[in-house]
């Protein structure tokens, strides 16, 4: 089957697309709603169109479109007043949570309430990180493009600091910070409403 892209609308390509690039990681993003709130409010939302794009300076990437009625997300609309959120990487175990918080809220109103997730200081970052999640990255917002007809917003951020659970550490290499995948089992996005974890990890020595 040879498909031509331009017969196709958006919905039809981005139904292809997400069927084909398989698996994809998945940004579970907290950013604050109000700064001016005396009751901190923290939105939470999952995003599967999210890469690295750069290691110096540290850059991550996630895209993501409207709510149903044509406004900003709420992601958005936080970072550009905020310039912060924090990126969490989640396991295979937490995928109907996950799903839970793709729910489209009021502004205003957080995720976090109808779930047992909860937050814990990240540090010196002013945002804080949910405490389930054995990888978070606290960001700056660096620089925001808009493509397309829709469009579609890319959000580039800075990672200013990263937490990892000591207990996805692998030690046997004191010289340098390694990370055992089998431990975090990071939860992966396939198409439609399914989603994957990983198998065994397997290695390959790359060629000089």
């Amino acid at each position: 089957m040879l498909l031509n892209f331009s017969d196709y609308t958006s919905a039809q390509r981005y139904h292809l697309m997400t069927q084909t690039i398989v698996p994809r990681p998945i940004a579970w993003v907290l950013t604050q709603s109000d700064n001016n709130s005396p009751n901190k409010v923290y939105n939470l939302a999952p995003f599967s169109y999210f890469t690295a794009v750069s290691s110096d300076p540290a850059i991550l990437m996630i895209s993501l479109g409207k709510k149903p009625n044509g406004d900003n997300k709420d992601t958005l609309t936080n970072v550009l007043k905020n310039k912060k959120m924090v990126i969490h990487i989640a396991s295979d175990d937490q995928a109907g949570i996950v799903t839970q918080t793709a729910a489209t809220l009021a502004h205003g109103e957080s995720e976090l309430f109808a779930t047992d997730l909860t937050t814990t200081a990240f540090d010196d970052f002013p945002l804080p990180r949910l405490e389930q999640c054995h990888i978070a990255y606290g960001c700056e917002l660096y620089e925001i493009k808009e493509i397309g007809d829709l469009p579609q917003t890319l959000i580039f951020v800075e990672i200013k600091y990263l937490y990892i659970n000591d207990q996805v550490l692998n030690t046997e290499n004191p010289d340098r910070i390694n990370i055992s995948a089998d431990k975090v089992k990071p939860l992966a996005r396939l198409g439609g409403g399914e989603y994957a974890s990983i198998t065994a990890p397997f290695s390959f020595k790359r060629p000089d």
